[in-house]
């Protein structure tokens, strides 16, 4: 998929889905260039012959002991990828969502090696209740596949993309309208995340989410500086006034569906540092190299409301984009700088690299003033997160403990892992500050990513239902679950799970 001449917004190449569902008549494989068969571990061989070279198969993961591994044959001008999932089969309950993401992003690999347009995928021998889940599965790898991030190659190559996916011989048909849409989102996050910063500028990406914002039907508005600077905003500013141009602000969205009123009951809020330098506590080489990527929770946000908008979701929701550089410069702010966030809550700046939890402090307050019932953030905030869960999991706060249960279980159900930290009262006497309301980070100690917590957790208000995603497995070597790149969207399904299935339990029934 070749980036197109303004490359700030993804391609628009919709993955077509069509479906026969019931048993296969006819040549039910003309026209496909791939065949993805999906069988459960202790399959019959029965089963295996309702699929062509399905006995030949089935011969050869018994001769070669190939059990559990991608089996690859032909038929005609058909390439047919073969796999059994572990754990399935009679009696037996599906994988966790993130072990089937892993093996549904197999099968995807295999069948798109040869650069298909059309893939067929035939489930055989599953129950109803579990086919489903193992298609769906399927559908978010083969579109996370066959999405390409943004090239800059001076000669591009325009190899075949996969346009079309047909389910065939399913119990029924399936509704994947909102597997389609988290799809969407999530690629969109990817984008973005992976643009080079001189391409993503402020400038540029505010364009970008502004025609977005006119694509979808949302209200949009941007607070510059100047506009910040009378609000009060000064923890954002004193993260802007380094750079080198004067394009930083605060983009807010708001989604109405029809018959919705002007009151929103969630909030999104992301993290949107397109570089971070570190300031003037500046960065190594290699804490900087990838620092484009700083603004992925900014991306996850729109991401998020791009897919809640797709799915049609019936509530008003608001989303904010901190958007910003953290520059180096005889402007920027510095160790030990005093100032006063929109909220009245005066900071006293410790480490200028910490600048993520500043520019969301305001946009927090900001939020805040509207009164959500609800409020996420998103935001690639603490390497201590990446420490202590590593990059296959992210982490979060929230300053209602009751919501750490769900926190974990809509994670499970998603597989985009997540796991709480804790937010006990007594953090605060790490950053408690001689001269100011609060410490921005401490100079020394580990827990910073509860510590960044506990500082958020002021500019939240006390009735509003939080909950704070630190990413720390946005990016990872190798991909994870069903996305093959480093750069994973993680969030983008997560929240998406969180808002659609648990909205009455997150708003607390204020919605």
């Amino acid at each position: 998929m070749p980036a197109k001449t303004d490359p700030i917004l993804p391609p628009a190449a919709p993955l077509r889905v069509m479906q026969s569902p019931g048993k296969p008549h006819g040549d039910w494989l003309s026209n496909t260039d791939q065949l993805i068969a999906v069988l459960p571990e202790q399959a019959a061989a029965t089963l295996w012959k309702q699929f062509p070279e399905g006995s030949k198969l089935l011969e050869l993961q018994k001769k070669r002991r190939l059990k559990g591994k991608v089996l690859r044959s032909r038929a005609k001008n058909t390439g047919i990828v073969v796999n059994q999932l572990p754990g399935s089969g009679k009696g037996s309950k599906l994988p966790s969502s993130f072990d089937l993401l892993c093996f549904a992003r197999g099968l995807a690999a295999a069948a798109l090696q040869e650069q298909p347009g059309t893939v067929t995928v035939r489930t055989i021998g599953f129950a109803k209740e579990h086919e489903a889940a193992v298609i769906e599965a399927i559908l978010l790898a083969l579109d996370a596949h066959r999405f390409a991030l943004p090239e800059f190659r001076s000669k591009s190559s325009s190899t075949p993309e996969l346009k079309t996916v047909r389910i065939v011989g399913a119990n029924e048909r399936i509704d994947v309208s909102r597997t389609l849409a988290e799809g969407e989102g999530l690629n969109l996050a990817r984008w973005l995340t992976a643009l080079p910063p001189n391409i993503l500028d402020a400038t540029a990406y505010r364009k970008g989410v502004s025609a977005l914002a006119k694509e979808h039907g949302w209200k949009y508005e941007f607070l510059d500086t100047k506009k910040l600077t009378k609000a009060g905003a000064g923890a954002f500013l004193a993260v802007a006034q380094g750079n080198a141009t004067e394009d930083a602000g605060i983009v807010r969205l708001q989604y109405r569906p029809t018959g919705t009123g002007k009151q929103a009951a969630l909030a999104l809020v992301g993290k949107g540092i397109i570089f971070d330098t570190g300031g003037t506590n500046l960065k190594p080489f290699k804490g900087m190299l990838d620092m484009h990527c700083d603004m992925a929770g900014s991306a996850v946000a729109l991401a998020t409301l791009l897919t809640l908008t797709r799915i049609g979701f019936d509530q008003p929701v608001d989303c904010w984009l901190a958007i910003t550089e953290n520059r180096i410069g005889n402007k920027a702010y510095k160790s030990r700088d005093i100032v006063t966030a929109s909220n009245g809550t005066t900071i006293e700046v410790i480490h200028t690299d910490a600048e993520g939890r500043m520019a969301l402090a305001d946009t927090l307050a900001l939020a805040g003033q509207e009164k959500p019932a609800a409020i996420i953030d998103f935001a690639t905030l603490t390497g201590s997160c990446v420490v202590a869960l590593t990059d296959r999991y992210s982490g979060a706060l929230t300053n209602k403990p009751d919501l750490n249960e769900l926190i974990i279980e809509v994670g499970r159900a998603t597989g985009e892992r997540v796991w709480p930290f804790p937010m006990d009262d007594d953090f605060d006497l790490e950053i408690k500050s001689k001269v100011a309301d609060v410490l921005q980070c401490a100079a020394a100690g580990g827990g910073d990513h509860i510590q960044a917590g506990r500082f958020l957790n002021k500019f939240v208000p006390k009735e509003s239902n939080w909950v704070h995603l630190d990413l720390s497995a946005e990016t990872r070597t190798g991909g994870l679950a069903q996305v093959p790149t480093e750069i994973t969207g993680f969030g983008v399904r997560y929240a998406t799970g969180l808002i659609i299935d648990h909205f009455d339990t997150l708003t607390g029934g204020k919605a």
